[in-house]
């Protein structure tokens, strides 16, 4: 014997599985952003008296570099973001909704270091320039470029640096 399901119970099943479609597409859509917009790398940097590895998440759109490590709560000591603005230019970063202080490792096309901000101050909205033309900015956790000896005329080594 079958029984014929009332309209009310009918709807709520199909609001139901409506509501399902749209959170599993929500998910797969922040997935496939998340994706687009970060790639896991290795970058080195080469000091006078050693390499340094840092895994990186590589950011290259508009969009991934405005929200850069906003957000976050934590970074491992050998971890980091690494921006990719493509080309040469001037490049300017604040620290609006970033809660951990980072350093900030300025670098020209080719991985020349030319540039050290250390310790950002966590919400600060006041500028940090570049100080002239660079393709790379590596953020990493505050005070690691100064324990590790990282400054000015060192090299950041990575697929996308290219020789002069």
């Amino acid at each position: 014997m079958t029984t014929a399901m009332s309209v009310p119970s009918r709807r709520k099943i199909f609001a139901f599985v409506v509501a399902a479609l749209i959170v599993a597409a929500g998910i797969g859509w922040i997935v496939t952003q998340t994706s687009a917009q970060a790639s896991e790398d290795t970058v080195l940097i080469h000091t006078g008296e050693a390499t340094h590895a840092f895994k990186v998440e590589v950011v290259d759109t508009d969009a991934a570099r405005a929200r850069g490590l906003m957000f976050r709560q934590e970074l491992a000591p050998n971890a980091g973001m690494l921006f990719d603005f493509l080309a040469e230019r001037p490049a300017s970063f604040w620290m609006e909704n970033t809660f951990i202080p980072l350093d900030m490792i300025f670098a020209r096309a080719n991985g020349e270091i030319v540039r050290v901000h250390a310790n950002a101050i966590p919400h600060d909205r006041t500028p940090i320039p570049s100080g002239e033309p660079v393709r790379f900015v590596l953020e990493i956790p505050g005070g690691r470029a100064a324990e590790l000896g990282i400054e000015a005329g060192d090299t950041l080594e990575h697929p996308r640096a290219t020789a002069e």
